[in-house]
């Protein structure tokens, strides 16, 4: 989770170099070929029914391609530290599609933690990077909320990857998974980014930059994976859903630290609100004690 704050943040670096359609591209790309022994099935896994390809691609085309693309849009149009805010709605956000298409409960620790997540992201809405911005104060505004906007976009489409991949996970490996939808994500985006590319420059790109790159897509589509089912052996489910919480302070230091981006009293509050809402939404009930005979 860590890892992931820390792409998200530093992807801001990415958006000032790369067109988006041609970052999301290179990013499948690489992330392919290191992926690409995963797409064989494990022993014993059954053949792909329609229904799987169907949710395949639909994991891949709101949780990678659009996800992708919400996502880089919108730190570039806002800040790493609004994206870690944002994104620790993720937990209410699964909560929320897992009401909807599977049935799922709500209880009222997880309708408080929507709420500490909703009021963070209004917070932040509201709150001003003053100093930051070197365009007019009205187009500044206009990006702010649409970067807001994009980002809540891509905590639902991530949200949406959740959700079908808990269907998909029955029948599919989580590696095979992860492969298959990425060269999907790499199929939607090729056609923009190769007309991203026809124009680009890469001489002008520095070695410094280019091995970010790398790290931005393997730690995406390659490092996470591994690390977050490697947890999950040892670690119960229950209690793994905390550490998403290390996604919106990893990215939020990122912003602060090696982006100097601005961080005062709105945004330690709103991050506050993220942060309890992500601990409301995942830290394990307590089992109530059996009663004495």
């Amino acid at each position: 989770m860590a890892l992931v704050g820390s792409y998200v943040g530093l992807s801001r670096l990415l958006v000032a170099v790369f067109p988006v359609f041609l970052l999301a591209w290179l990013r499948f790309a690489i992330a392919a070929a290191a992926m690409v022994h995963w797409v064989r099935p494990t022993p014993g896994e059954q053949p792909l029914s329609p229904a799987d390809r169907r949710l395949l691609f639909w994991e891949s085309f709101l949780g990678n391609f659009l996800f992708s693309v919400c996502m880089l849009f919108g730190v570039a149009f806002s800040s790493a530290v609004a994206a870690g805010v944002v994104m620790a709605a993720l937990p209410a956000a699964v909560a929320l599609l897992s009401c909807l298409f599977l049935g799922e409960k709500i209880s009222r620790r997880m309708l408080a933690a929507i709420g500490c997540a909703a009021s963070g992201i209004a917070l932040l809405a509201l709150a001003r990077d003053d100093g930051v911005s070197s365009v007019p104060a009205d187009a500044a505004t206009t990006r702010h909320w649409l970067g807001h906007l994009l980002l809540l976009g891509a905590v639902f489409c991530e949200a949406s990857y959740v959700v079908i991949g808990k269907r998909l996970a029955a029948n599919v490996s989580p590696r095979r998974i992860s492969a298959l939808i990425n060269l999907w994500g790499l199929a939607l985006v090729t056609p923009l980014g190769l007309w991203q590319a026809s124009r680009f420059d890469f001489a002008g790109i520095s070695a410094s930059i280019w091995t970010l790159l790398v790290f931005y897509s393997l730690a995406a589509s390659v490092a996470t994976v591994w690390l977050w089912m490697r947890g999950l052996r040892q670690v119960p489910a229950a209690q793994a859903g905390i550490f998403t919480v290390m996604l919106p302070i990893a990215a939020a230091c990122i912003g602060v630290t090696v982006l100097a981006e601005p961080f005062g009293a709105a945004h330690a509050l709103a991050f506050g609100l993220a942060v309890t809402g992500v601990m409301l939404a995942t830290w394990p009930a307590r089992r109530r004690a059996a009663r004495a005979s």
